[in-house]
């Protein structure tokens, strides 16, 4: 009898797991870049996986982002935060006091929103084994958004007081995907105020531990990606230069803008 393909369990597989590395910004979206194009350029077929801290508090924008507020030009004059480009869409994000993901999926749907949900199941079982409950937003999408964190759209993961927790965007590539994302836990209230004039998201009753986090997440992804086992590589010496020439394309210099 065959089974149906609802009930035939997926073939394991391994993933690379890259080590947690803090960088600066233009950095880790260079390597972000890297490894997706590697990933198609090498025909391989393995996802990768990474989280990461920032090395200074940094404001990314979206790729199709064109509005930058002269505050922005100006906290970044002065040294308060870096501004930086991303690879992939949505709006403004301020990364401090955070940890980030990334994952490069060549087998992801095709179809975008399918990979956001699918991300987002595995983002939730991960924070439900931490006792937090979330859910996809439901605000439309804005293109280029001053702020990610002031709407939640089915991309983003909302906790059950409708606080976004966790935005996400997407890069492709010849059919391979780079989705990364940014979960902030303790950010810090006076930046976050003078880049948005809001208060940040508070966790309610207590930050999940960032550690926990990580090591759920990494365990969460693998199942959903039926990968048996990740295996643990750090950047070779080559990427590194490759990661390092190509954060120049990622750096917004504001004396420049």
């Amino acid at each position: 009898m065959t089974l149906p393909a609802s009930c035939r369990s997926k073939p394991s597989r391994q993933g690379r797991l890259l080590p947690n590395l803090t960088l600066n910004g233009a950095e880790q979206m260079a390597l972000d870049a890297l490894l997706l194009e590697q990933c198609w350029t090498n025909g391989q077929n393995q996802p990768i996986l990474r989280f990461y801290g920032w090395k200074r508090p940094s404001l990314s924008l979206g790729k199709h982002q064109q509005e930058i507020p002269d505050l922005w030009l100006s906290l970044a004059r002065t040294g308060q935060l870096d501004l930086l480009r991303r690879p992939s869409g949505g709006g403004a994000v301020l990364h401090a006091g955070g940890l980030t993901y990334a994952l490069v999926w060549p087998e992801a749907p095709r179809r975008k929103r399918e990979a956001y949900l699918q991300v987002n199941r595995w983002i939730t079982a991960g924070f439900a084994q931490l006792g937090v409950s979330l859910h996809p937003g439901d605000s439309p999408a804005e293109a280029g958004g001053i702020n990610c964190f002031a709407h939640s759209t089915t991309a983003d993961l909302v906790d059950k007081h409708g606080t976004k927790r966790i935005g996400s965007a997407q890069f492709w590539q010849h059919g391979h995907l780079l989705q990364h994302g940014e979960i902030p836990l303790i950010p810090p209230a006076g930046l976050w105020q003078a880049v948005f004039g809001a208060d940040p998201p508070q966790w309610l009753p207590a930050v999940p531990d960032v550690s926990a986090v990580e090591t759920t997440l990494i365990s969460s992804f693998g199942l959903g990606l039926s990968t048996e086992d990740w295996t643990d590589q750090p950047l070779s010496v080559e990427e590194c230069t490759l990661m390092h020439q190509g954060a120049q394309h990622y750096r917004l210099d504001p004396s420049e803008l």
